[in-house]
């Protein structure tokens, strides 16, 4: 089958956003650049002709908002779409006046490139009358509800990454191409027009240097002095990166031991497309005689299971003389534990089931290339990403 950028794959939150419009007079769409937020909120608004698309990036349609207020009044009868919307925060007020004179569900739907800041600019007005949506870039599970026959293994998902004009590209070397180009746009571009003071040259060399750190604990000292800047700065870099969904910050569990515990986060590059292209990976063959292989293979599982798990606390466990759990989930009483191994004869370590008795997980997993899952002690299960994804809903 010939994939190409064009090709539309159905989302897992297409009913949730769907529900929110339903129910809620603001809805708003989170997600990184380019991952498909528009296609998805014009594709939910198809049949309807009472809607409005406004992209604040656009200047035409930046002057038709030059008195929002009286604007917004002349369309209340329509659905309002508002694009890069944390490009207009002197908005949300008058949002707020507007939804609370007619408070009608499905008044306005807001995408947005910048999470925290976007959160912290609406909750200010909007709380209680609005409802969040994250989207990803595409998932294992999308494709393979799109189509199983062509996707059986996460390999070409795992090498390029999710963003769809990268893993639905026609060849390697047009994706790596993408998401080249991706990379410079956000650092040229969209950094700046975020708000961002930091020059394109050091957010590059700190993002590169992330990557050669991807999956590892969070040293904000060794990585200022590498870069010649303070510790605060470093905070400040990573926080940017945060904000934009590029980066993952995973922060250890809590739990009752008398073992020393990691305190410091561990940090990730969130797509893995993204990752392989600053570390200047070329494709598949390429990444499994890279150094990054096991680290890349964790983290693009993470968030496979974080996108599929969303209503769950991610977190990870480790001590300080090194025993650790990849990914721990948990919600309420239950607790559930991952190991990632990019191997298709994946090995535990010594620790591994003192530390399954220590955290009494619900649900044990070691996620590897293996055909069939297959049982351990402790009622830990060797599996694939595909049976486990497929399998998490029943299991719980």
């Amino acid at each position: 089958m010939d994939y190409n950028i064009q090709r539309y794959v159905k989302r897992e939150t297409e009913e949730e956003v769907a529900n929110s419009l339903r129910s809620f007079p603001v809805t708003a769409l989170l997600g990184p650049r380019q991952c498909g937020k528009s296609t998805l909120a014009r594709r939910l608004v198809a049949d309807r002709a009472d809607t409005l698309f406004l992209d604040l990036e656009r200047p035409s349609d930046l002057r038709k908002l030059e008195d929002p207020e009286f604007f917004f009044h002349t369309q209340q009868e329509k659905l309002i779409c508002l694009d890069e919307v944390q490009r207009g925060p002197e908005l949300f007020p008058i949002l707020r006046v507007l939804v609370d004179a007619n408070r009608r569900p499905g008044r306005f739907l807001l995408l947005g490139s910048a999470s925290q800041e976007l959160i912290r600019q609406s909750s200010e007005t909007l709380v209680g009358r609005i409802h969040y949506v994250e989207l990803t870039p595409l998932t294992y599970s999308e494709l393979l509800a799109d189509d199983p026959s062509h996707y059986q293994e996460p390999l070409a998902l795992w090498s390029r990454g999710g963003f769809p004009d990268s893993v639905l590209a026609g060849s390697d070397q047009t994706s790596l191409i993408w998401r080249q180009d991706f990379i410079r746009t956000f650092l040229e571009r969209d950094i700046p027009q975020f708000g961002f003071g930091v020059p394109a040259m050091i957010m590059r060399r700190f993002w590169t240097m992330l990557a050669h750190y991807h999956g590892q604990i969070l040293n904000a000292s060794k990585l200022g002095q590498a870069l010649g800047v303070s510790h605060p700065t470093i905070r400040s870099y990573l926080d940017i990166l945060d904000q934009t969904y590029m980066v993952r910050t995973l922060r250890p569990v809590a739990v009752n031991t008398k073992k020393r515990l990691v305190k410091s986060p561990k940090v990730y590059l969130r797509d893995s497309g993204m990752l392989h292209a600053l570390l200047e990976i070329s494709g598949l063959e390429d990444l499994l005689g890279h150094p990054v292989v096991g680290a890349s293979w964790e983290g693009f599982c993470i968030e496979q299971i974080i996108a599929k798990m969303a209503d769950w606390r991610p977190g990870f466990y480790r001590t300080s003389s090194g025993e650790e759990i990849d990914l721990v989930l948990e919600r309420g009483r239950k607790r559930l534990v991952f190991e990632f191994k990019a191997s298709m004869s994946p090995r535990v370590s010594r620790g591994f089931f003192s530390t399954l008795d220590l955290l009494q997980p619900d649900r044990a997993w070691i996620v590897g290339f293996v055909p069939e899952p297959y049982p351990l002690r402790g009622g830990a299960v060797v599996t694939n990403l595909r049976s486990v994804l497929e399998n998490l809903p029943d299991a719980l």
